[in-house]
């Protein structure tokens, strides 16, 4: 077996799809083949909501509880929190309580590391395991990037956040260098493209300007459509949604990117020897 690939879906700015990305493209594994499983890790549960778990807040076990129990060293039920998705990946569920529970870590000894400490035990079970940040670089996102072996960070077409991509880029380094020194950004996806317009183009060339010699930019491009925005309310990924759509072919032509990277990866020290 050649382990578990986890990777944080991350950009604290919000409305870039990070949650869309993260079920799409833990979807569009799952129907390759892999076993995968997605992380909410953000307190407003979108993730949660977006793969038909509306009312968060009512299920009997969420990531807080996980993190809460990690972090005092209390014995719980591993899999307790796992919710099956009915397109084939697993999901541990978010909720309100999450917040608390990051105030809490603060104060906790190894705190970058409660997340980590939790998928080691998991992980085992997975190809993939895609974690959904929150929109900001806070306790939880650290802790996200910690756990991970890569980020990929979804940035809006519509304009280019190039503040934002410094910050982001910054704390990455931050944590490469003090807490997961294996940490690496897999790549930048641009999202909401309006096809219309030549600004996905200008915004993607700016991109690699600025940071094509430390950042690969997919060669997809999420295009901006009305039924992205209402699976949010029907429990499925794109796939199952609207299956013929662009949007779903761009995420499956995204999901075959990705895994085409890391056959490539995996071939490099074997080439090495």
């Amino acid at each position: 077996m050649s382990g578990c690939k986890i990777t944080a879906i991350c950009n604290q700015k919000g409305g870039v799809t990070k949650t869309t990305t993260t079920a799409n493209l833990g979807v569009g594994l799952a129907m390759q083949g892999k076993r995968v499983m997605v992380v909410d890790i953000d307190p407003q549960a979108d993730l949660t909501t977006v793969l038909g778990w509306p009312d968060s807040d009512a299920l009997p076990m969420t990531l807080a509880d996980i993190m809460e129990s990690t972090m005092n060293d209390e014995e719980f039920e591993l899999f307790g929190a796992i919710l099956r998705h009915d397109e084939g990946i697993d999901l541990i569920p978010s909720s309100i309580a999450l917040s608390a529970v990051e105030m809490n870590l603060v104060n906790a000894m190894s705190r970058e590391f409660t997340l980590r400490n939790y998928l080691s035990l998991i992980k085992q079970n997975y190809d993939h395991i895609i974690i959904d940040c929150p929109p900001s670089l806070s306790m939880l996102t650290i802790n996200a990037m910690a756990a991970a072996n890569s980020v990929i960070v979804p940035v809006q077409a519509q304009y280019l956040p190039a503040k934002g991509m410094t910050q982001l880029m910054r704390t990455i380094g931050r944590v490469k260098k003090q807490i997961n020194p294996s940490l690496k950004v897999d790549g930048v996806l641009l999202t909401l493209v309006d096809m219309r317009t030549n600004l996905a183009r200008t915004t993607a060339e700016t991109l690699r300007q600025q940071y094509g010699s430390m950042l690969k930019i997919f060669k997809t491009h999420i295009p901006v459509a009305v039924k992205a925005a209402e699976i949010s309310a029907a429990g499925q990924s794109i796939y199952a949604y609207d299956k013929g759509s662009k949007v779903a072919q761009a995420y499956a032509e995204f999901t075959e990117e990705v895994l085409a990277d890391e056959a490539r990866a995996k071939s490099k020290p074997s080439l090495s020897r």
